[in-house]
């Protein structure tokens, strides 16, 4: 049996939480190495919740889960 690669498929932009944290918290958001911070993704969560930006919050909820399965 064939095993599916839902989370390439889930990934619809490629960067986009990256570019919103970026433009809303700066280079704070961010470890050294690049990688993002998780209080951060919290910080947005509970933004954009406040904005009601679907599509955003789905990508941000996304990245949680996809740092959690790591």
């Amino acid at each position: 049996m064939k095993k599916k690669k839902w989370i390439q498929k889930a990934i619809k932009r490629e960067g986009r939480v990256a570019r919103y944290l970026r433009r809303v918290y700066g280079s704070k958001a961010f470890a050294k190495n690049g990688e993002i911070k998780q209080e951060y993704v919290y910080k947005a969560i509970r933004r954009v919740k406040k904005k009601g930006n679907t599509s955003l919050l789905r990508a941000l909820y996304l990245a949680r889960t996809l740092e959690r399965i790591r």
